[in-house]
């Protein structure tokens, strides 16, 4: 019986550092939040079904609502960044363009400072992405380049605090997931 709990606790482990892992994603415009959901779906499916442990198919509901409360807090800030400045559509397309494009560049850019440098360029490199692309889509469209940098820079704002709101709830997601791991 003991071995059956030591390998239950060592995948529980192994669970919440694959979360750790997808919600890092997060940084580089990828769904990591829906691959702690799936990394959870797939523990209950094949570790954790039959249990009386803590993670179940609730605790994955639990998970797949935040996961859309992640998302729609992205969505919101990024685009509410750009618009509430006057944005055009154009605009907001080519902030989320170039926000996936610099928060790659940033990832990599970053690679030098172990573990921490990623992360930061990615987020930075989400900012000046989003900003260089709403500036685009703004002087594309004619206008002004005042007009175009107050633009970019909401544009920028948005992306960061909507990525920073979406990295906060997949860190609530994680503890979701370590305290119905373990208990």
């Amino acid at each position: 019986m003991l071995e059956v709990e030591l390998t239950y606790y060592l995948l529980a482990i192994i669970l919440v550092l694959g979360c750790a892992m997808a919600w890092a994603m997060n940084f580089v415009m990828l769904p990591g939040n829906w691959f702690i959901v799936g990394l959870a779906s797939l523990f209950v499916l094949w570790v954790s079904e039959g249990t009386d442990g803590g993670m179940n198919w609730d605790t994955v509901g639990i998970l797949v609502v935040l996961a859309i409360v992640g998302e729609v807090v992205e969505f919101m800030a990024g685009a509410a960044g750009a618009a509430k400045k006057g944005g055009a559509r154009r605009s907001v397309f080519l902030a989320l363009v170039g926000a996936f494009g610099g928060s790659i560049f940033g990832a990599l850019a970053g690679v030098p400072i172990p573990v921490i440098g990623p992360l930061v360029g990615a987020l930075a490199g989400a900012g000046f992405g989003a900003y260089f692309g709403a500036y685009l889509g703004e002087t594309w469209k004619g206008r002004s380049s005042e007009v175009s940098m107050e633009v970019g820079k909401g544009a920028m704002i948005g992306r960061v605090l909507g990525t920073v709101g979406k990295l906060a709830v997949g860190t609530v997601m994680i503890g979701v997931v370590a305290v119905h791991g373990f208990t």
